[in-house]
């Protein structure tokens, strides 16, 4: 697949590792940095979804997407996300990202506006949920790549998903490929921790414990591959 993300805003809490390993299915195990597992929300504008070496559709290729999500290893030592949910705003696209890449899609009403400062705000309500959630951020300052085995870099630079399809309770991974993020500091001036209770998790109830923007990025995301994972295939 071929997309491209603008307009990313991350937010990040420092968590209990073994809070967040309960969480996770066999075959994986939480990654840390500093001692701490990371749940992040990151909210971001989704252009151009397409298969590789077709063209994007207009109406069907760019929708809103708001994901929270932590930092995991595999059994092979291979790093990546972690998806808890991904809100979208697109039917059609939790129908097929729900199928084909076993991810926890779910549909949402959300609506978003850029100014000519660059400040985004961002509105997001799950559907059969009666709260909104609401982001609104303006980047300030330069932007420029994480540096390696910074906490900036643990954070954002993952090149990696894993899946769970329950039906067959098998474990999924597949490659993201995209340019390093170039990533800098934000005006906060909203945001919302109502998809962690959405994931049965008790909301921080304290501001992120690391905020950045994020420039676009073009991304490939690799078609998925089953993972061996060890006592049970």
């Amino acid at each position: 697949m071929r997309q491209r993300w603008e307009h990313l805003l991350f937010l990040h809490w420092a968590w209990s590792p073994a809070e967040v390993q309960k969480t996770l299915p066999a075959g994986l195990t939480v990654d840390t940095w500093g001692d701490h597992a990371w749940i992040g929300i990151v909210p971001f504008f989704m252009r151009g979804v397409r298969p590789r070496g077709l063209p994007a559709v207009p109406g069907i290729s760019d929708f809103l997407e708001l994901n929270l999500r932590t930092y995991v290893r595999d059994e092979h030592g291979r790093s990546g996300v972690w998806f808890y949910s991904l809100d979208a705003n697109h039917w059609l696209a939790v129908t097929i990202a729900r199928q084909i890449f076993h991810l926890p899609y779910e549909h949402a009403r959300m609506s978003a506006s850029v100014e000519l400062d660059g400040a985004v705000d961002c509105r997001s309500q799950r559907r059969g949920d009666g709260v909104d959630s609401h982001f609104q951020w303006r980047p300030t300052g330069e932007a420029c790549e994480a540096t390696a085995g910074s906490r900036d870099f643990f954070l954002v630079e993952r090149y990696r998903l894993f899946a769970h399809d329950g039906r067959r309770n098998a474990l999924w991974t597949g490659r993201v490929a995209h340019a390093p993020y170039k990533i800098g500091p934000v005006a906060l001036c909203a945001w919302d921790d109502r998809l962690f209770a959405l994931a049965e998790f008790s909301p921080p109830q304290r501001a992120p414990d690391h905020v950045c923007a994020a420039r676009a990025v073009d991304v490939s995301v690799w078609p998925l591959q089953r993972v061996v994972v060890a006592g049970r295939d």
